[in-house]
């Protein structure tokens, strides 16, 4: 009905790979989970996060490069999928821009002259505020 060339229904399958790929990209997946395992009982200090993140960045690739066929997808696809990431990117970068900024609380140190003003000053101002009301 709908079908004037007379093809097939389904049309093309696309991309179909040997399972051959599909065993060893499924290989790949499972020893980068255990060294995601291996690698969180490690202390790498302040670059934890990174080992994370790069072992699942590489999870990640493999799953869209092979099981959602984007490898062999047109580059406006390639676009499409890099978007999102590039976004994605920006905005854990952002959360860490203010990073040389911040300071930490351990290593803080307030003067003693400074917590007396601020105290004093806040007394200061307590007491005007109650003695209105009291005439």
């Amino acid at each position: 009905m709908g079908h004037s060339s007379g093809s097939d229904i389904h049309g093309e399958l696309g991309h179909v790979l040997p399972l051959k790929t599909y065993k060893t990209v499924l290989g790949a997946l499972l020893i980068l989970t255990i060294i995601t395992v291996a690698v969180s009982r490690v202390d790498f200090g302040t670059m934890n996060l990174v080992v994370a993140m790069v072992v699942a960045s590489i999870k990640a690739v493999l799953v869209a490069l092979f099981f959602m066929h984007l490898k062999y997808e047109s580059p406006i696809t390639w676009l499409y999928a890099g978007i999102p990431v590039f976004l994605l990117g920006l905005l854990i970068g952002g959360v860490f821009i203010d990073d040389p900024l911040r300071v930490d609380p351990k290593n803080a140190t307030v003067s003693v002259a400074e917590v007396g003003t601020s105290k004093a000053s806040a007394r200061d101002h307590a007491g005007d505020h109650h003695g209105a009301n009291h005439h």
